[in-house]
């Protein structure tokens, strides 16, 4: 199944923004930082690349049954969703 990228262009961009957040994360490893902040910060890298896979499943959900020729089956949706679990 291949999604339509012109939906996709906020996950794009949250996408982008973690790739931001996860250099400040090893930048401050690097400068020795304090490790609550390091913390704090890799789980907001966490919680924006779930949000992104979430939203990409869910995109690809509609298009499934928006329709009828995709060729990924229930199982293959249910793997792709619970591997973000």
């Amino acid at each position: 199944m291949k999604l339509d990228s012109t939906e996709l262009t906020p996950v794009i961009n949250r996408l982008k923004r973690a790739q931001g957040q996860l250099a400040a994360v090893t930048r401050m490893l690097e400068e020795g930082r304090d490790c609550k902040d390091i913390v704090t910060q890799l789980a907001a890298v966490s919680k924006a690349l779930d949000r992104a896979g979430f939203a990409i499943i869910a995109t690809g959900l509609e298009q499934c049954i928006a329709r009828e020729d995709t060729t990924m089956d229930k199982k293959e949706l249910e793997k792709l969703f619970l591997s973000l679990a």
